[in-house]
């Protein structure tokens, strides 16, 4: 699975200040050399422009919203598993009262048919 790129605050106002001094020839070959969009120069110069840093800070990724840690992911995962788990096992249940149920129908219809 490829992960998505993110990119440091610094390098974000490095690229749009290199991209702004650059002629109008070259701006295409620092997009295709840091293999960027020019939406991506686009955002980072009005974060850039409205004073605002945290916005130049995936907010994805950054500190606001930690990653969890190997254990707690694992954690997780495993609680997932358990509630699927847990749904099956209800579902198996149900159906089998229901069969039981049945059996107990047909062992009566064959017992006032004799």
């Amino acid at each position: 699975m490829q992960r998505r790129r993110s990119f440091a605050p610094e390098y974000k106002l490095r690229i749009v200040a290199e991209y702004d001094a650059a002629p109008a020839g070259e701006k295409g070959a620092i997009l295709r050399r840091e293999r960027l969009y020019h939406s991506h120069v686009i955002e980072w110069r009005q974060a850039r422009d409205a004073a605002a840093p945290e916005n130049l800070t995936d907010k994805r990724t950054s500190a606001v919203r930690p990653k969890k840690s190997q254990a707690e992911a694992e954690v997780e995962k495993l609680r997932k598993r358990l509630e699927r788990l847990e749904r099956e096992l209800a579902k198996k249940d149900a159906a089998l009262e229901v069969m039981g149920k049945e059996v107990a129908l047909l062992e009566l219809l064959a017992e006032s048919a004799d």
